[in-house]
């Protein structure tokens, strides 16, 4: 009998794209998302449900070997302005998946991160991937649900949207005649084509990346302003047309995502104090007096 896995958030960019290729390695794959997949191949089931539905998501997980959790609100500049939504999807979502797993046996559950988790940008939905990376952590911990985190980078590919960063740039050439972006002209990425990103996702299945965190970026950092030009030269379009918007992109990392961050907290000694011994005389007294 063929090992169950549930793509949960598989109807979407990478999930659909990782659902096929654990098909291909033999798993019988049951996507699990609030609307269904444009690419559902005959062979993998389609579950209509609603993260935030912990028993829906539990008689699903039910005898899976593998589980993967793509499930969020992932456009970053759309989870600047909605912090509890994020926060209800990115936190509340996962440990609803997370919670499944542990119920149901699962062998090991794969949490869909960022390469922001680390950084000073990414907004709400940096903190909502920071906080689900400590609760997959501490469940392994606690329960001892094994996991493998995968940090995801710059993706681009088919099945893209408008919610991906290089789909709008390639969408607004097509339609406007124009190679344009918004942001800070040093700005670095290291794209990756989600086929390469999706198959290193099974891979990291191997005993090798059981409870450890997988970056998955591009080869090599090449600079936005290269990758326009280059774009314009595959569209036959001259340089004067790749117009680039010097401006703060708030929320995006500039030439890495990585930042070091630490922030001391300042001990507060008040000039007087109360002792620790007459503080514990004054709870003693106060406590005979409530059992009298």
């Amino acid at each position: 009998m063929r090992e169950k896995a549930v793509v949960v958030g598989g109807s979407g960019f990478v999930g659909s794209h990782v659902a096929d290729h654990l098909t291909e390695k033999g798993y019988q794959v049951s996507i699990f998302d609030s609307r269904d997949s444009e690419w559902l191949r005959d062979n993998q089931e389609m579950v209509i449900g609603d993260v935030l539905d912990r028993e829906m998501l539990v008689q699903t997980i039910a005898d899976a070997e593998v589980v993967y959790n793509f499930a969020a609100l992932a456009d970053l500049n759309q989870a600047l302005n909605r912090p509890l939504q994020t926060a209800s999807i990115n936190i509340l979502g996962n440990l609803n998946v997370l919670e499944g797993c542990r119920l149901q046996g699962v062998n090991r559950f794969v949490y869909a991160s960022t390469v922001y988790v680390h950084s000073r940008e990414g907004g709400f939905y940096r903190c909502s991937k920071q906080a689900s990376e400590a609760y997959v952590e501490e469940y392994q911990r606690i329960y001892g649900q094994d996991y493998t985190i995968l940090r995801y980078g710059s993706l681009y590919g088919p099945r893209a949207d408008e919610t991906n960063g290089l789909w709008r740039v390639v969408n607004s050439a097509l339609k406007d005649g124009k190679v344009r972006y918004k942001g800070h002209p040093d700005s670095m990425r290291e794209y990756i084509h989600v086929d390469d990103a999706a198959r290193a996702s099974v891979d990291a299945l191997g005993d090798e990346f059981k409870n450890e965190s997988v970056v998955l970026t591009g080869q090599e950092p090449m600079r936005v302003h290269d990758m326009l030009k280059m774009l314009a030269e595959i569209l036959d379009m001259p340089d004067e047309l790749v117009e680039f918007v010097d401006e703060s992109y708030l929320g995006h990392y500039v030439r890495t995502p990585y930042a070091y961050r630490p922030k001391l907290g300042r001990k507060f000694v008040l000039p007087m104090h109360v002792d620790l011994g007459q503080g514990l005389l004054q709870m003693i007294d106060e406590m005979k007096k409530e059992l009298l």
